[in-house]
């Protein structure tokens, strides 16, 4: 059980290099894998990075860029090298009860898990983008082992990560590395979670089911009340001011 819990890489990947500048400068560009991507995720990134002398790799995703409503929330993980979870894949080519399932498997393997979310009203005072990002770092440093290499999902490496830390964004990553798989498991359903608690919780929207999306039932009811202050993102359409 992790001991702590805080609620080749091929020409796709050739711009993912960092972004964002830190007191101590930039992280080093780390170069391309030499190898090609698998059509589901397994440890050849992992494995590759162990040979080079890194010794703890954490996979970062994050769930609930495009909703409507409620948080973005990220996860890092740091798994054991080959630990075998079975049917672990890109979460949104999972049904319900296999993610939960995946979930508890990534929870009792996983040397370490750590969950951030950043919520609606943080979203539309700065942008999606940088508050998932914002997310992903929160995680990684909040490990409570901390990892000297981070493969994260997307196109972007989170911002300001520890100088020692060498990192590398993967484009699908989520279909491509069992860390990256395994955290992207771990904030989609405690994502889920919580959403489902903030729908029993506001009644008519429809939040327990679709999870913020912007389903039929959900933009008419938006519609109809405007949404709801501190759930709903109002710089996103159809709520935002400017929107015809």
């Amino acid at each position: 059980m992790p001991s702590q819990i805080i609620m080749k890489m091929n020409k796709r990947d050739a711009g993912s290099l960092p972004l964002f500048q830190t007191t101590q400068g930039v992280n080093e560009p780390f170069p391309n894998f030499p190898f090609d991507s698998k059509t589901v995720p397994d440890y050849q990134f992992e494995a590759y990075l162990v040979d080079q002398g890194f010794n703890f790799i954490a996979g970062t995703d994050e769930a609930g860029r495009g909703p409507l409503a409620g948080p973005v929330v990220a996860a890092a993980v740091i798994l054991p090298l080959n630990a075998k979870i079975d049917g672990l894949n890109d979460s949104k080519k999972l049904s319900i009860a296999k993610r939960d399932a995946l979930y508890d498997a990534v929870m009792e393997t996983a040397l370490a898990v750590s969950v951030t979310s950043i919520c609606a009203e943080t979203i539309d005072r700065t942008d999606i983008r940088k508050a998932s990002l914002e997310a992903m770092r929160r995680s990684i440093v909040r490990l409570s082992i901390i990892p000297d290499f981070v493969l994260a999902d997307g196109r972007d490496i989170p911002p300001a990560l520890p100088p020692q830390m060498q990192a590398k964004a993967i484009v699908k990553g989520d279909g491509r590395s069992m860390s990256i798989a395994a955290a992207a498991i771990i904030a989609k359903v405690t994502r889920d979670r919580m959403m489902a608690q903030t729908g029993h919780e506001n009644e008519g929207y429809g939040l327990e089911k679709h999870m913020g999306y912007g389903s039929a039932q959900h933009r008419a009811k938006i519609a109809l009340d405007g949404g709801i202050k501190r759930i709903h993102r109002y710089s996103f359409k159809p709520l935002r001011r400017d929107t015809p």
